[in-house]
């Protein structure tokens, strides 16, 4: 059909001829929202600040008397407003009366980052680095890890104190734990969860077995912590150097990531660009969100996730907003904060309490056994990874989604977990498709390298928050998808035409 397949483009805005009046609406938007946090305290100093999303990492635990600054050690949450570990290090500042700075640490190579999702976290840096100076903010992008790029820079400006945000993964726990080691032993490092509503550590305090396990355990607690922000303020204490002055365009050229694959159209980064999103979402897709976002051909979906995932705009903010819309949508305000808060923090709670979240030892018992057991299993089908990255197998479905993924560094929720499945059936081992799936989206999608990707992965392949389900080759008890499962779901046609994803031969390995 032709009208089936004519392209539908992610909503990240309005079209050119809108723009001016959109921008009105999203500047007025936002106006509104900073208004709720004036209204909710003038400062982080009036505000009765919940301890709880505190976790001293240091022995050392008060400010020593030399300090002449705070630090806010900025990593997964890049965004001023809406930022508890950026508030606590403001409020620390302002009890001390001394300038407050924050510093991002640019590692060369992450993961398998490729310049995609480079530009995406420096030019929201630069974003960042704009407002904080609005704010009397010392903004710095220091060149390595946090472990070894802040230590010295915290003697050489006095810092009294450390302030960073959390993210589960080991790398950056590796940071972490390496900067705890370097850093003065009487110049408290402190974390603060700036990502989740109810942080990790609250939230549970052991490895959850499933979304049915922890849901209860977030949702009572939502009253206590899904709040209003007050607002990032304009620092009263200017610091007595200036930061070092930013190439950024440099900053991305210099990164060792795959060049080839470059920047979406779709998305832009950055706050202001989250909140245009946001507020489509809110006035256009959310109504359709609980019937269509299982559908790939509808334009259901918030299309947050790379904003979440760099931090640039807050889980928690979101959630607010959507929730003023549940006596209106109220299955899609209800399904949207099941995904948005309990899911998403249901994964940092693998990660978080898994150290081996992305690998089979990771998965249950029985799913590392059923594994095993079909592990010679004939497939019809073995493709390398050369081959699934360039969307080259007998599927024309998968084709298209891994399409999607290449072109727009992102795949609908629903097709990552045929795409998933599809690489076990496809691949010689559980411990390749794993491999691969995991490379693939950290690769090619701007939320990849994310608790959330690798949970998904999990789930896929290792059956993480399932359950055992009947029998057959290849996936033994692992929950099975098929395309014709796709068929009763969506109009696969429409799909296929849209992303042009094509049969290829299979050629025998």
């Amino acid at each position: 059909m032709a009208s089936a397949a004519k392209k539908i483009k992610l909503s990240a805005g309005t079209s050119n001829v809108e723009n001016k009046r959109t921008q009105t609406s999203v500047a007025e938007f936002m106006n509104e929202i900073q208004k709720s946090r004036e209204a909710t305290a003038d400062s982080i100093t009036n505000f009765v600040f919940n301890k709880k999303r505190v976790r001293i990492i240091s022995q050392e635990q008060l400010v020593p008397d030399y300090c002449e600054g705070i630090v806010y050690w900025m990593s997964r949450d890049s965004r001023v407003q809406d930022n508890w570990a950026f508030l606590y290090a403001q409020k620390l500042a302002l009890k001390n009366e001394v300038p407050l700075h924050v510093c991002f640490c640019l590692i060369a190579k992450y993961l398998d980052a490729s310049v995609r999702q480079f530009h995406f976290l420096i030019k929201g840096l630069e974003k960042v680095a704009t407002e904080c100076k609005k704010l009397n903010i010392s903004f710095h992008l220091l060149e390595g890890s946090g472990a070894d790029a802040l230590p010295q820079w915290i003697i050489d400006h006095k810092i009294g104190a450390v302030v960073c945000d959390f993210n589960p993964p080991r790398t950056p726990m590796s940071w972490l734990e390496g900067a705890k080691k370097k850093i003065k032993k009487d110049v408290p490092l402190i974390q603060v969860d700036a990502h989740n509503v109810v942080p990790c550590w609250v939230a549970s305090e052991k490895l959850e077995y499933s979304a049915r396990t922890i849901r209860n355990k977030i949702n009572s607690k939502l009253e206590e912590y899904l709040t209003e922000f007050p607002p990032v303020i304009k620092h009263p204490y200017t610091s007595k150097f200036k930061p070092e002055s930013i190439d950024w365009d440099k900053a991305i050229e210099t990164r060792e990531a795959d060049k080839t694959v470059g920047p979406v159209e779709w998305a832009s980064p950055g706050y202001d660009e989250a909140m245009k999103t946001l507020k489509s979402f809110l006035e256009k897709r959310l109504k359709i969100f609980a019937t269509k976002r299982n559908d790939p051909t509808q334009d259901a979906l918030s299309n947050l996730s790379p904003w979440y995932h760099f931090g640039q705009i807050s889980v928690q903010r979101v959630a607010l907003c959507v929730q003023k819309y549940k006596s209106q949508y109220t299955e899609s305000v209800n399904a949207y904060l099941e995904e948005a808060i309990v899911r998403r923090e249901l994964a940092d709670n693998f990660c978080f309490y898994n150290e081996h979240y992305d690998t089979i030892k990771g998965a249950s018992n029985w799913a590392q056994k059923t594994l095993d057991d079909h592990r010679k299993d004939k497939r019809t089908h073995i493709y390398t990874l050369e081959q699934l990255s360039k969307a080259e197998t007998h599927d024309e479905l998968w084709n298209s989604a891994q399409l999607q993924l290449v072109k727009e560094g992102k795949m609908h929720g629903f097709l990552r977990m045929y795409w998933c499945k599809k690489i076990l059936e496809w691949t010689p081992s559980p411990e390749d498709a794993l491999k691969y799936a995991i490379y693939l989206n950290d690769h090619y999608s701007i939320d990849g390298r994310d608790p959330n990707g690798f949970v998904g992965c999990m789930w896929s392949i290792c059956g993480v928050h399932d359950q055992g389900w009947a029998e057959r080759a290849v996936f033994g008890k692992i929950r099975y998808m098929n395309y014709n499962g796709c068929k009763r779901k969506f109009d696969i046609a429409a799909f296929v035409a849209r992303y042009g994803g094509k049969q290829h031969k299979y050629k025998n390995n």
